[in-house]
């Protein structure tokens, strides 16, 4: 992996957000990539519940600043930025007051999800994406890890898919036995076709569960892990009938030359 570009993006890392199966993997997966001489870039979002002054966020100014369009509207684009300690990777929030200021992640205390899920996930993936390409920084693999980062190969192969800068990119999406119950608002659609991204692109998303937002992803990227030993039937169902190169679940303590192989061999 010496000088590979790798963008881990994620929902969820340690140790901003407590330890469960996607924040552990996403982080691991990263330092992993970082242990063997590969160039790693870390993002997620800023949620409320991070503590700034504890992990010691700062704004960087010269990323932020744009407004990102969602649905007809201008969301100002603030990235922080902040270095885990002792591993020297560098984690790149994206933050916006409107969609992520609130303590909680997905879902109110009553746990009904949030109606803008679907306006934060878009927001996220595009956040991602013009912060990466401000930094100018062509990534070889690009690693999705949970749901609301899951729009993301969707936009790197349609919107911004006359983007020189990852025409090379190589789009692995790890699918969890994480997700959540009920689906996101029924306007998502037209949220998404208001990006000029392509009917036939999102027919899988008709019916925003979780499940359906996997297979989006799926069907958007070049390869797929399975990060948790046991997935949705439906889940497995599908990976069946994919084409693309799946690598079946390692424990976090044994997927290095899992991984490693996989990346090499399968997706580069």
């Amino acid at each position: 992996m010496k000088d590979k570009r790798v963008l881990v993006v994620s929902s969820e890392v340690v140790p901003y957000l407590p330890e469960n199966e996607l924040s552990t993997t996403s982080f691991e997966t990263a330092k992993m990539i970082h242990g063997k001489g590969g160039q790693i870039r870390i993002f997620m979002p800023r949620f409320g519940l991070i503590n700034e002054r504890r992990h010691q966020l700062h704004e960087v100014i010269r990323l932020s600043g744009m407004n990102l369009v969602i649905n007809d509207m201008d969301m100002p684009l603030i990235i922080k930025v902040a270095s885990i300690p002792k591993e020297r990777m560098q984690v790149y929030f994206i933050d916006n007051d409107e969609y992520f200021k609130r303590k909680a992640l997905f879902s109110d205390e009553d746990n009904n999800l949030f109606e803008d899920n679907d306006e934060r996930a878009i927001f996220f993936a595009k956040g991602v994406v013009e912060t990466v390409k401000k930094l100018n920084w062509a990534p070889d693999i690009i690693h999705v890890h949970g749901w609301m980062a899951s729009l993301l190969p969707l936009y790197i192969k349609e919107y911004y898919k006359d983007d020189a800068l990852f025409a090379d990119s190589k789009i692995v999406t790890s699918v969890y036995n994480n997700g959540f119950e009920g689906e996101l608002s029924s306007d998502f659609l037209s949220k998404i076709k208001f990006d000029n991204v392509d009917e036939s692109k999102i027919e899988t998303i008709k019916n925003p569960n979780y499940i359906n937002l996997l297979k989006n992803a799926i069907e958007n990227s070049d390869a797929i892990i399975k990060a948790s030993e046991e997935l949705p039937l439906e889940l497995e169902e599908f990976l069946k009938t994919s084409e693309k190169p799946v690598l079946d679940y390692f424990h976090v303590s044994e997927f290095d030359t899992a991984y490693t192989e996989f990346y090499l061999n399968k997706v580069l």
